[in-house]
């Protein structure tokens, strides 16, 4: 059972930063606020919630 918990984390990892690189990409910095934004005015957890791991994921970038 660990096993797959931790290939599913690893998942999880590999699909938000190929996420965060698509959106970055595409729209830059301003679409990860609007996301971030758009979750919290539209009162969408989900969407806010993605919008706050990519841009943490942004940030946190040049430490790892």
């Amino acid at each position: 059972m660990p096993v797959i918990a931790l290939v599913s984390a690893v998942l999880v990892l590999a699909l938000a930063l190929a996420l965060e690189q698509y959106v970055e990409g595409k729209y830059g910095i301003i679409g990860l606020l609007l996301l971030l934004t758009l979750g919290i005015k539209a009162n969408s957890p989900g969407v806010s919630s993605t919008g706050a791991v990519l841009l943490a994921l942004l940030v946190a970038r040049p430490a790892l």
